[in-house]
């Protein structure tokens, strides 16, 4: 059985366990109706349009 000789550092081992860390960024889309940045596949928060009929009525 394949023992090692040395300990592994600490740096070592967080560099290679870094790649399964990283938090990626929310998707984003642009509303066809405003042009606001909103998420894909909801309700616009600015306009209240989804799939061009108007889901939500804005003041």
């Amino acid at each position: 059985m394949a023992v090692p000789k040395r300990k592994t550092g600490r740096a070592r081992t967080h560099a290679r366990r870094s790649a399964n860390d990283k938090i990626a960024a929310p998707a984003r889309s642009v509303c066809p109706q405003c042009g606001e940045v909103k998420l894909p596949h909801r309700v616009c928060p600015n306009c209240g349009y989804y799939r061009d009929r108007e889901v939500i009525q804005t003041a």
